[in-house]
C-alpha cells in the first residue's frame, strides 16, 4: 500500500472523495512530476538540446503544476472546495497532455522521453479519473 494510501486511510476525519482513486492520483501525479524533473535534465544533456527547448518548457510546466496538485490532493479535507479543485485537475491533466504529446515526438530518440511521456499519460489519466469520480 502506497504512502499516499495510508496517509488518507489514517485521517481522522471523514473524506469526500474516493480514497483508493485519490491516492491513486496522488501516486501518478509524483511519478509525473519525478519523471519531467529527470527527462528536462536529460534533455539538456542531449547534443541537440536546440530541438528539445519545448520538451523542457512543458516538463517545466508539467513538474510544477503536478507537484502543486499533489499538495493540495494532499490535504485531506472534509469539504474539498471543487471549485478551485476542479480546474487545478482539469489544468493539471491538461498540461500531462501536452507534455505527453511533445516527449512521444521525440521517444523514437530518446528513451528518457518515451519513459517521460508514459508518466505523463499516466498522470492525465489518473487526474481524469479523479474528476470523474468527483462528478
Amino acid at each position: 500500500m502506497s504512502y499516499a494510501r495510508q496517509m488518507l486511510d489514517a485521517y481522522p476525519g471523514t473524506i469526500s472523495i474516493d480514497a483508493p482513486v485519490l491516492a491513486a492520483t496522488i501516486e501518478a501525479l509524483t511519478d509525473c512530476a519525478q519523471a519531467c524533473t529527470a527527462d528536462t535534465d536529460d534533455d539538456l544533456s542531449e547534443s541537440n538540446v536546440s530541438e528539445m527547448v519545448t520538451c523542457i518548457r512543458l516538463c517545466l510546466d508539467c513538474t510544477d503544476l503536478c507537484t502543486s496538485t499533489v499538495a493540495i490532493a494532499s490535504r485531506q479535507r472534509e469539504e474539498l472546495d471543487i471549485t478551485v479543485f476542479t480546474p487545478l485537475l482539469e489544468s493539471c491533466a491538461a498540461i500531462c497532455n501536452s507534455c505527453a504529446q511533445e516527449c512521444e515526438r521525440h521517444a523514437h530518440m530518446h528513451e528518457h522521453c518515451r519513459v517521460c511521456a508514459e508518466a505523463c499519460r499516466r498522470g492525465e489519466q489518473a487526474t481524469r479519473e479523479l474528476l470523474a469520480a468527483m462528478r
